[in-house]
């Protein structure tokens, strides 16, 4: 930003070309934000309000509200508190896919984050946008049966692999408790943050309904409705459509959408909004004729897990949300994003809230990647405008999957990925990258952004390049060409350093401040210990040790990548060294033997808390690129 902002000498109105921009995952809240304190929450909403946002999920806080309703309805303190996961984890259980796990969750927290919420809600109020509040979903603590022996509370399905005792439990809407619960939920909800009638429920994300039969689903459907109606007669139930795509193979079973259409359509149409949460991949209201004329919300999601990996499909992007408002019709009601991690590619999600408005000279993408060129380097020339358009025509090209991910921050292995989700797939050559970055150092930019753009960039370039080493590394394993596998084992190893020493020039590529931010919910030094296993567990096991969501959340920061990363493939090299010396491969027992050490390693970082890390950027990072770049 300038120090000074130039005068607007008259009134400047743009209009909006749909009346609502939608942001935020209930991921998100894990992701990225599970820390996070006022100072972070006001920055993020004033860049919110600055992307013409005006309906953002608000979901902090809520479990200070569940905390009251269930102890009112009889249980104990620690069954509650038990009942939540660890804060990190948060986000799972609102969606109804564990319990427990991780906690009990301290009081303070549930304290804190009523408090925050309250900032949170009234300054995004004053700001014109209308928060996203939660309601029931019926997802009810096991505890309650004991209460209600006649409740209709069922244990859910497996959810990622995790134990029988983390499985959540679900409270059947057609049972007279649901309207029960719900109306006090809200009463406690809306007479401690307000409300503006909009309520975010989904009740089988990722989880499998216990019956497929339509006339279920709407039943279903229809009682969650009308016990939300009965609480709030204003409200709009908003629910995010990600269960239609994941769960894709049964909601439209032999091509047919009616388990769907009876789901969404036993409620009235003008009380609800859908978003379509992955439209980059699958715009599912072409397969619904526009969701019967349901509102929905068109949403780019972008990023899964906070993986730090380059991915956004500028032009296609472009291309389907002008489809939209060609062909979706009057039930196209808004633009959104549901990203699930902040923080790689943020120019993307400024990208598709430009597209909420009519500003013609914004939708050529050529006189927008000028602009973009001059807004992150700071400087108009040549060189700024071609990194640029570089970018836009070599490298952002491809959607982001779930588990994009580089190579090194994925157990190594010959044979197989050891990571249920992983995805390495680049669809450039890595000079390409290269020559932005030089057009970059070139530019001679200035400023945080561009600082930023030449540090993330540079990071992928590493990346990339230690996955084509890898591949000459197979390739003389294979062959038996040890003299060459010592030469690149030394290249891959000295790329970590490499790598941690630039991320380290950024404060969004800092795992220290991740950790230091957990810390500081803290109350007293054990709490703070517990805040910050719950931290480094998220980004590395997930869960317990060996879970199959272990590196979703991987992601290139300073301290992860040398003390957790580089280990593993320490590990893998020597283990490698040991079978060629006895004239074996890498494979069976011998693997089977690594890979129980490497889970052994992950463990021990999230629980024993090895490494003290800087919570604020070391080094020049333009230096340290221009050095990086020369070496190579």
């Amino acid at each position: 930003m300038p120090k000074t902002l130039p005068a607007v000498e008259k009134p400047v109105k743009i209009g909006a070309r749909v009346p609502q921009r939608f942001f935020l995952n209930y991921c998100t809240y894990g992701y990225t934000m599970p820390w996070w304190g006022w100072r972070e929450w006001e920055h993020f909403i004033d860049w919110m309000a600055l992307n013409g946002i005006n309906l953002p999920l608000a979901i902090t806080g809520q479990e200070s509200i569940w905390y009251q309703v269930w102890t009112e309805l009889g249980l104990t303190d620690e069954e509650v508190r038990s009942y939540f996961t660890g804060p990190a984890h948060l986000p799972w259980h609102r969606m109804l896919n564990i319990d427990r796990w991780g906690g009990p969750l301290p009081t303070s927290w549930l304290d804190g984050q009523q408090d925050l919420q309250q900032q949170i809600v009234e300054r995004e109020r004053e700001l014109n946008m209308k928060p996203v509040l939660p309601a029931f979903a019926g997802h009810v603590p096991p505890e309650l049966s004991r209460i209600y022996p006649d409740a209709k509370i069922e244990r859910m399905s497996d959810w990622a692999g995790f134990a029988l005792e983390d499985y959540p439990w679900f409270l059947d809407p057609e049972d007279p408790l649901f309207p029960v619960i719900q109306k006090k939920f809200l009463e406690k909800e809306v007479e401690i943050y307000g409300t503006d009638h909009i309520y975010g429920i989904d009740i089988f994300n990722e989880m499998i309904p216990k019956s497929w039969e339509p006339d279920y689903l709407g039943r279903v459907s229809k009682g969650v409705y009308e016990s939300l109606a009965a609480a709030d007669p204003k409200a709009v139930w908003l629910q995010m459509t990600w269960l239609f795509y994941n769960e894709r193979k049964y909601w439209f079973e032999n091509d047919s959408d009616e388990r769907v259409k009876a789901f969404l359509t036993s409620y009235p149409a003008e009380n609800s909004i859908l978003l379509d949460y992955y439209c980059e991949r699958m715009e599912v209201w072409r397969k619904t004729q526009s969701y019967y004329g349901i509102p929905f919300i068109w949403c780019y999601l972008g990023n899964f897990g906070g993986n730090t990996f380059l991915a956004g499909n500028i032009k296609e992007v472009s291309d389907l949300i002008e489809g939209a408002f060609a062909e979706a019709g009057p039930s196209f009601q808004g633009l959104g994003s549901t990203l699930e991690g902040f923080d790689c590619n943020p120019f993307m999600y400024q990208f598709v809230f430009e597209k909420a408005w009519n500003m013609p000279q914004h939708q050529d993408l050529n006189t927008w990647s000028v602009a973009l060129s001059q807004m992150r380097t700071g400087v108009n020339n040549p060189e700024a405008r071609a990194a640029w358009k570089e970018l836009f025509d070599e490298i952002y090209i491809q959607r982001s999957v779930p588990g994009h991910s580089p190579i090194m921050n994925l157990r190594p292995s010959f044979q197989r990925s050891t990571s249920y989700h992983s995805s390495i797939r680049f669809n450039y050559e890595n000079e390409k990258l290269r020559e932005v970055i030089e057009h970059l150092l070139a530019a001679e930019g200035e400023g945080s952004s561009y600082e930023f753009d030449l540090v993330n960039l540079t990071r992928q370039y590493l990346s990339n390049q230690f996955e084509q080493r890898f591949a000459d590394y197979k390739t003389a394993y294979e062959a038996g060409d040890a003299e060459k596998m010592a030469e690149l084992k030394d290249e891959m190893l000295a790329t970590f350093d490499t790598l941690d020493e630039l991320l380290a020039s950024q404060d969004y590529f800092l795992v220290g401040k991740w950790i230091a931010d957990a810390r500081n919910w803290g109350a007293d030094d054990a709490e703070s210990d517990y805040f910050e296993s719950n931290a480094r567990n998220l980004l590395t096991s997930w869960g317990d040790r060996g879970n199959l969501l272990t590196d979703y959340a991987d992601r290139s920061w300073a301290g992860l990548v040398k003390t957790y990363y580089k280990p593993r493939w320490e590990m893998f090299f020597e283990a490698v060294d040991e079978a060629v010396a006895a004239g074996e491969k890498l494979e069976g027992e011998r693997f089977d033997t690594l890979l129980e050490a490497m889970k052994d390693h992950e463990y021990n970082w999230w629980t024993e808390r090895p490494g003290d890390f800087p919570s604020k950027p070391q080094g020049d990072p333009i230096t340290l690129v221009r050095r990086i770049m020369s070496c190579q």
